[in-house]
């Protein structure tokens, strides 16, 4: 029995260690650089929506490059053969993690700080993923984290087309609000995502159970339940990215901040017309207030009062004697005529 095909003429499929909505993963071997690669091959069947899809994956991952991002090597998007060529990595993913358990705070941090820092770096190209969960983290062997599946991401330009027909694109388990609610779905959904993927990893259980409809509503009922038993750090970071207005989420970068430690705060964002210096006005000093007017006061007050004291302690002015009324010219000519006048007043 011969075997099977060669993929594109190129890659021989080995084992099957993936699988999703739409394609499967395989290991499998470039015969012409004989080397060990990922294959994600598209099920038969596929229309062109989902091909034009797949393609757009492969030129996206192709644009990008981050330590945290998988290497992108060939893809085909035609109706015959579907698939993308990628690096392979050895590990396991982030679900696969979850599913023995929480994992401790510091390395839900470690992880949610490296995510956040590949999807800064997405979103510094213009990207939205739009389905960040644990099943498309890849854990390689030496503990590096991939963000992998890009097949419903979307520049942030075009992200308001994807929605206009009403469908929702993403796990509801782990959909923002905006995307349940049919908002425009930008950055902040991802940040969001992330923080709910980061508390099912520090819980260990899935914070929006059930199905579809159930999960993606129940977001919209109540805000996730952050445990207080979290260290302080880990707590705020993921109050904050999962918080439901997604104006006031910190953005990925920010939020690497934060998991990692190296902020506390987020600062909102200022893009001011000259620099923020001169935003605010110079400090002016207080005038100094002079004091010789309370001096002046104070002293004449003082003044007034001791002469009233004064005034009330002295003994009263004795009487003036009632003199004789004037009459007549002074000298000895008026003698009679004031010994008349006196004895007048004494007989009364």
């Amino acid at each position: 029995m011969g075997e099977a095909p060669l993929l594109g003429g190129r890659y021989r499929l080995g084992t099957r260690i993936g699988s999703g909505g739409m394609a499967d993963v395989h290991r499998a071997m470039d015969t012409r650089l004989q080397r060990v690669v990922a294959a994600k091959v598209f099920r038969s069947g596929a229309d062109a929506a989902g091909r034009e899809r797949f393609a757009e994956e492969a030129r996206i991952l192709a644009g990008l490059s981050h330590p945290g991002l998988v290497t992108v090597h060939d893809f085909s998007a035609g109706a015959d053969e579907l698939y993308l060529i990628m690096e392979l990595v050895e590990g396991r993913t982030l679900a696969d993690e979850v599913q023995h358990g929480a994992l401790p705070p510091q390395r839900v941090a470690e992880i949610g700080s490296r995510l956040a820092d590949v999807l800064a770096h997405v979103h510094d190209n213009g990207i939205v993923h739009r389905d960040v969960k644990p099943s498309n983290v890849l854990i390689a062997g030496d503990g590096s984290v991939y963000l992998a599946d890009f097949g419903i991401s979307r520049l942030a330009a075009a992200a308001g087309r994807m929605t206009s027909s009403g469908v929702l694109i993403g796990t509801a388990t782990y959909m923002s609000p905006e995307q349940v609610s049919g908002g425009d779905v930008g950055y902040p959904a991802d940040v969001y995502a992330l923080g709910l993927v980061l508390l099912e990893c520090a819980t260990g259980r899935v914070e929006y159970p059930g199905s579809g409809a159930e999960s993606a509503v129940a977001r919209l009922v109540r805000a996730p339940e952050v445990p207080l038993e979290l260290p302080s750090g880990l707590h705020r970071a993921l109050l904050l990215m999962t918080g439901s207005d997604p104006a006031r989420r910190p953005t990925a970068a920010e939020s690497a901040d934060l998991l990692a430690g190296r902020s506390t705060d987020v600062i909102p964002r200022i893009h001011p017309t000259r620099p923020v210096t001169q935003l605010l006005p110079e400090p002016q000093p207080e005038p100094r207030r002079s004091r010789k007017p309370w001096l002046f006061a104070g002293a004449g007050l003082g003044v007034l009062l001791v002469a009233l004291i004064v005034f009330l302690t002295l003994p009263s002015a004795p009487e003036s004697p009632s003199l004789p009324p004037v009459s007549g010219p002074a000298g000895v000519e008026r003698l009679p005529e004031d010994l008349a006048t006196l004895e007048g007043l004494i007989r009364g």
